[in-house]
């Protein structure tokens, strides 16, 4: 039986083969398919690739198949290093092609990293022109000065990092006056001493006599001014021009040991000082010098111990822990600080430690020896420092252990104690509090103490540096003040205070909202207390524009921690709309119990009250109101106001809170309506600040708007604190992708815009007024000059501040679908300062920033638990 012809893939395969077949009989080769194209060279290989296609063009294929051939060469022939300064010359035609291909190699790279790229401006036209200086010094560069970087290379090599460092030392007089070596391989001089190459010979002492070493010098590239290491360059250098001033560095600032500032009565000391720091900004190199105080304790931690054992004997090293681990120090003998990681209770300076030669030696004859400090109790515990080092010859860290002794320990920074006493924070803020005009005037004279410096001079002429006469003087711009709205359309208009405290107490809030049924829990110390607020809260709620009942009293026996749990179990029901705690003291394990119970076993808005703050007859009334507008905000309600000029917009806010590893929080905060008056806020616990937990935050938000809204915001602006100029490149490649795929997984076009917001920085800006100079006034933007070089970037003053120096906020635009132009941006940001309900005026941040820090900072301190969703579209922690 005749099977029938195959069909579909059978009927395919027996053409192929036919075919296949066909061809094989006559000669035919099967035709080829056309080779995969290879992948694109990244790092060394892009780089040889640029050198091929470059010398391709000058000089035909011919060449430039030699330089790949010859490049090849350098990883495996050692170069033979000639004596004196004069170039490589070699006998061998091998060695002859090695020398060559460096030289070529060299010149092409120097040509490749020349090109710099252009600065970027973000700069904005609204507002009005005001003159300003701001803390930054001009440093012009010489011509033909700057930072050349080289390849040292060794032969025979050598693999101690300290004979390195002395090899090139032994010729330092040959590569000119300065240069900083980092016992590897990459040497940096402030001048090209060679196109090419360069060789030395010269002698180092070894263990069977002097070693004549071969060093070769080639010539990488002028580095760029941006590049990392050539601005740690600049900032190492004027560390060195600190020292040469006489300045001692605690942390990451300088201080004047000398100079310091005497507060007997309270046992304080205060060292002025400086933060320096070198940047390549839009207008090139500048030296950023801000005024800094160091307030240190002229009790020691011997003393301290002393203290705590004559209080409490019998708790004495569960309190002298607490007080001291944690906390710096600072050792005279050798100008350094230390954290207290523990204290060693079963060491004193008896015990000893082996030194480096072999020996023993107790702590006792080491300080003696050593510092000439003698040891006067020879029985006290041992403080213990721990850091992770670096090895020689490992590239891992290693745990070392340093042991300090109380008695030469200085105490640094405030106690709780001292912070909460008024007549202790006064004094000292006459020495910390620095008014534009002092800061000014430190500025001037820091510069006429370097030109008056040898050393000084010294170091800056050696690398072609040299500090501008004058501080920067610039043009900056004051934005419009801002309309404040409250109900019944009744507005202000703020003025050059950005305050509104007056207008609070006289409008009626922009939405109130009815308080019905709630609770006051009190004790009966408090009673009358509890009787004065109640009836003070039911008379301002007409002010306010609400109604608010009478409480349901609840009376605690006593101030225990169960008392007040059981209480919250026994009266609260899902009728009750906001519970408020008279407290007699503030106990943070009370707080946090009661915040626990009522933001997640049983979700209801609660306000804490201490006692103490309703004790004063005179301020009583404003201070029932203030709480009275925090509790309208904890249940949904709105204070005030500002226009928005759009519509279907969304704005966020982000911060993280750092509690213990693994445990900090998240906290993410977005608008719900087009007036940005009500808010949806979630915490998050994640891992560490830069995580993926971004997509479980904002995929509930935007559920939460369109179900807020009927509809997707079309434009989202987020505005993150808390990200370091380390962590941009990863926030831009890591969260922002996290935000973009959510966006995607709803399939929406919604544009994006992320803004980073910097509060720890060192710049300061300064308004010429009558009296000289002056702070800012609110509103005030600086868009250039001192602005980043390669980023949008901005300088906010938002706030107006009595006494001291305001600080400027710093706003970076680090990704951008919105196509916000600057003016809409610094504008949008600004109206947000006016947005925080805890304060009647502007604050330094945008609030959906402050509304996300105070968020994150509740979870993570006090409930440790993530809030009940309930309460989410409500400002409960405030």
């Amino acid at each position: 039986m005749d099977r029938p012809p195959p069909k579909g893939r059978g009927a395919a395969m027996l053409a192929l083969m036919k075919k296949r077949g066909q061809e094989k009989a006559v000669g035919v080769q099967p035709e080829e398919s056309p080779p995969a194209e290879p992948p694109k060279p990244r790092g060394r290989a892009a780089l040889l690739q640029k050198l091929q296609e470059s010398k391709l063009k000058k000089v035909g294929a011919d060449t430039s198949s030699s330089v790949v051939a010859s490049t090849s060469l350098i990883q495996e022939a050692p170069i033979t290093a000639t004596k004196a300064t004069a170039p490589v010359s070699a006998s061998s035609p091998k060695e002859t092609s090695v020398a060559k291909s460096v030289e070529e190699l060299s010149r092409a790279t120097s040509e490749i990293s020349l090109t710099e790229q252009d600065p970027v401006f973000y700069k904005g036209e609204g507002g009005k022109q005001i003159k300003v200086s701001a803390n930054y010094i001009k440093l012009h560069l010489e011509k033909d000065c700057g930072v050349y970087e080289y390849e040292v290379r060794f032969n025979p090599d050598i693999d101690a990092k300290n004979r390195r460092i002395r090899a090139v030392n032994q010729i330092k007089q040959k590569l000119g006056p300065a240069k900083v070596f980092d016992g590897g391989s990459v040497l940096y001089l402030p001048q090209k001493i060679t196109d090419t190459v360069q060789s030395f010979t010269t002698s180092i002492p070894g263990p069977d006599g002097d070693l004549e070493i071969g060093l070769t010098i080639i010539y990488k590239r002028k580095k760029n001014l941006a590049d990392r290491e050539c601005l740690h360059l600049y900032n190492v250098l004027f560390k060195r021009i600190m020292y040469s001033l006489m300045y001692t560095q605690m942390g990451r600032n300088y201080f004047n040991t000398e100079h310091k500032h005497l507060i007997p009565q309270h046992k304080l000391e205060v060292y002025p000082g400086f933060a320096v720091s070198v940047d390549e900004l839009e207008d090139g190199l500048m030296l950023c010098l801000d005024t800094q105080h160091r307030v240190m304790r002229t009790q020691n931690a011997y003393e301290l111990l002393t203290e705590l054992r004559i209080s409490d004997s019998n708790r004495f090293k569960e309190v002298a822990n607490s007080n001291l681990i944690g906390s710096c120090i600072f050792t005279k003998y050798n100008n350094k600080t230390y954290i207290i990681d523990d204290v060693a209770w079963d060491m004193t300076p008896r015990d000893t430690f082996p030194t480096r030669d072999g020996r023993n030696i107790t702590f006792i004859e080491y300080y003696k020896t050593q510092h000439n400090i003698v040891i006067r109790d020879e029985t006290q515990p041992l403080l213990i420092n721990r850091r992770d080092v670096k090895v020689s010859g490992s590239s891992e860290k290693v745990e070392q252990m340093v042991c300090l002794i109380p008695e030469i320990c200085y105490l640094t920074g405030l106690t709780d104690q001292m912070r909460s006493d008024f007549r202790v924070m006064k004094d000292v803020a006459q020495y910390t509090r620095v008014t534009p005009n002092q800061r000014l005037a430190a500025l001037r004279t820091y510069m006429d103490n370097v030109r008056k410096s040898e050393a000084a001079q010294q170091i800056l002429g050696n690398w072609g540096l040299k500090l501008a006469d004058t501080p920067l003087t610039l043009q900056a711009r004051q934005l419009e003040n801002e309309t404040i709205y409250f109900g019944r359309n009744q507005c202000i208009q703020t003025n050059n205070n950005a305050d509104w405290n007056r207008a609070v107490g006289e409008q009626q809030v922009a939405l109130p909202v009815d308080m019905h049924t709630w609770i006051l829990f009190y004790t009966g110390r408090d009673e009358k207390y509890a009787k004065d607020f109640s009836q003070t809260i039911v008379r301002l709620g007409s002010v306010m524009g609400c109604r608010i009942n009478a409480p349901k009293p609840v009376k605690l026996q006593d101030d225990r921690t169960d008392t007040y749990i059981r209480a919250c179990q026994e009266n609260i029901d899902e009728n009750i709309q906001i519970v408020v705690f008279i407290c007699p003291t503030m106990r943070s394990d009370r707080y946090a119990v009661i915040k626990k119970i009522c933001c997640t076993q049983i979700p209801v808005a609660s306000q804490v009250i201490n006692s103490k703050t309703l004790s004063n007859p005179q301020k009583v009334r404003s201070i029932i109101q203030k709480i009275a507008l925090q509790m309208t905000c904890k249940l949904g309600g709105t204070l005030w106001t500002v226009r928005f000029p759009f519509k279907g917009w969304a704005i966020c806010g982000i911060d993280v809170y750092h509690g213990s590893p693994g445990n900090s929080v998240c906290g993410f905060v977005g608008s719900l309506n087009e007036s940005i008056s009500r808010w949806y806020s979630t915490a998050i616990f994640q891992e560490r600040e830069l995580s993926d937990f971004y997509k479980i935050a904002f995929t509930k938000y935007l559920e939460k708007y369109r179900n807020a809204n009927g509809f997707f915001p079309s434009k989202i602006v987020i505005i993150r604190d808390g990200v370091g100029d380390g962590q941009l490149a990863h926030c831009k490649r890591y969260e922002i992708e996290q935000l973009e795929s959510v966006l995607k997984q709803f399939q929406l076009e919604t544009k994006l815009c992320f803004i980073i917001v910097q509060k720890r920085i060192n710049t300061r800006i300064f308004n010429f007024g009558r009296d000289g100079c002056e702070n800012p006034p609110p509103g005030t933007v600086l868009d250039h000059t001192v602005t980043r070089r390669y980023l949008h970037d901005f300088f906010l003053v938002p706030q107006n501040v009595r006494q001291g120096t305001v600080n400027p906020t710093h706003y970076i635009v680090l990704y951008d679908t919105c196509n916000l132009k600057p003016d809409h941006s610094q504008r949008l940001c600004y109206k947000l300062c006016h947005l925080y309900y805890n304060w009647p005026g502007t604050i330094r941040v945008p609030a959906p920033c402050q509304y996300a820090h105070k968020l994150a900072a509740l979870v993570g301190q006090h409930i440790k638990k993530a809030p009940s969703a309930v309460l989410s579209d409500t400002l409960f922690y405030l």
